[in-house]
């Protein structure tokens, strides 16, 4: 970490997910001396390669905008590098390299053969048009996409890029390509490639963890009060499962402030959601518009502010800090599930780890997403499409062997599970073997 820190001074990001990871596998790493003599953490905690590029197009007014695009291929151990884009204002190279090096960990936990990457731009999407967006990417893409194939680089959305934005950039790719494999990308539409449940799944599969995190507790989500920060694909798949699972949505958030919603939030409000992230305004005051009465809009405020039971992080990393966790623990929350990367700062996830309030990370917690981006790969690669039945099925399965392996590594002596401590040891081990067995390369 000294060295790390002498080497990148600036990238806070990066340097609290590597900390975070290194201070859980300490003790096992020391137990493999093979770890020690092929230097392990020194190659994994740096990017293979970084690629960072002008990002030039035109707006609706017919003036010239320039953005910084990046991609990061963190680590190809165990497969193709896979990981979503964010196109958001804050986008710089320490947040892409925290994300990256999550990524490697979270598709390690998801048992399928994918490695770790990252990729996005400084590109608001805020109050743009759909032309804007569309020539925004298409200009990104063209910047990307002799960097990326089915077997060598397979990005995603996240933060800023849904649906519409992996179509433009689709579309471009097999301009320049000239070559239409359709798992070049994952997150695709249903008419030309994409898997069903896809949007839904780092929400549904949040819940599926969450719920063995309760089981192993003995607890049930069912009638608990559940609060979620953001209303983008991932806060609206948590909260449609959330409800489909017997508990009440309190509580959505944005940065604009927190619409409480006493009698739980209904289906038309769920859909609404997806209806709000289009619109590019980026502000939750939309749904107390659209619902008045049922959804009460309070500026400033975060949805920890709104007592419940259960704490889903959607939005952004380091958005719950320790003021947040201790309001939270006043108002009666008992347990935290990340389902954004990094969502909590780490002396709120201290504080939840030593004031009895079960707590999980979201590497593990949101690995649905990538997961099903895997699954939408392998039915691309074999030319053929899934019911929502099997891949709800193998969804199910995988967040269970995750939550399995989080137990495996990650019991204490009491019989408690530390959950991050869990996630990074399972993470790391299968990577590691994978880095040894390949070699110095």
């Amino acid at each position: 970490m000294a060295r790390l820190e002498a080497k990148y001074p600036t990238e806070k990001e990066y340097l609290q997910a590597v900390r975070e990871v290194l201070e859980s596998i300490e003790d096992v790493y020391n137990e493999h001396p093979e770890f020690e003599e092929a230097k392990i953490v020194e190659r994994l905690v740096e990017p293979d390669r970084i690629f960072s590029f002008r990002v030039t197009w035109v707006d609706d007014r017919g003036e010239i905008q320039t953005n910084t695009g990046y991609r990061i291929q963190f680590n190809s151990a165990i497969g193709p590098y896979k990981g979503g884009l964010r196109f958001h204002r804050a986008v710089n190279p320490s947040m892409l390299k925290f994300l990256g090096f999550e990524q490697t960990f979270k598709n390690a936990l998801t048992t399928l053969p994918m490695g770790g990457a990252k990729g996005g731009s400084d590109f608001d999407p805020v109050g743009k048009s759909d032309a804007e967006i569309m020539r925004f990417c298409q200009a990104f893409m063209l910047e990307l996409w002799n960097c990326i194939g089915p077997d060598q680089d397979i990005p995603a959305g996240d933060v800023g890029v849904g649906g519409r934005e992996i179509g433009f950039l689709d579309g471009m790719y097999c301009k320049l390509a000239r070559q239409y494999n359709t798992g070049v990308l994952t997150g695709k539409g249903m008419t030309w490639g994409g898997s069903i449940l896809r949007p839904e799944a780092t929400g549904f599969g949040a819940l599926y963890f969450t719920q063995h995190l309760l089981a192993k507790a003995g607890k049930s989500i069912e009638g608990k009060k559940i609060a979620i920060s953001g209303f983008g694909n991932v806060a609206w798949g948590a909260a449609k499962k959330a409800a489909q699972l017997g508990a009440k949505v309190v509580a959505i958030s944005g940065p604009d402030g927190v619409c409480e919603i006493p009698d739980g939030l209904t289906p038309e409000m769920n859909e609404y959601m997806l209806v709000m992230r289009a619109s590019n305004r980026n502000m939750v005051e939309d749904l107390a518009t659209k619902f008045p009465g049922k959804a009460i809009f309070t500026a400033g405020k975060k949805a920890w502010s709104i007592p419940c039971d259960i704490a889903l992080p959607c939005a952004f990393q380091n958005e719950l800090s320790l003021a947040d966790a201790e309001e939270l623990k006043k108002n009666g929350c008992w347990c935290c599930c990340e389902v954004s990367n990094m969502g909590c700062q780490p002396d709120a996830i201290h504080f939840f780890q030593h004031n009895g309030v079960l707590f999980a990370p979201g590497k593990a917690v949101n690995a649905g997403g990538v997961a099903t981006s895997g699954l939408e790969m392998t039915q691309n690669a074999s030319h053929i499409s899934w019911s929502a039945e099997e891949v709800d099925a193998k969804l199910h399965y995988i967040m269970k062997s995750i939550h399995e392996q989080c137990v495996r590594y990650g019991t204490k002596p009491d019989g408690s599970v530390d959950y991050v401590k869990g996630a990074n040891i399972a993470g790391f081990m299968k990577v590691a073997h994978a880095m040894l067995e390949k070699g110095v390369i």
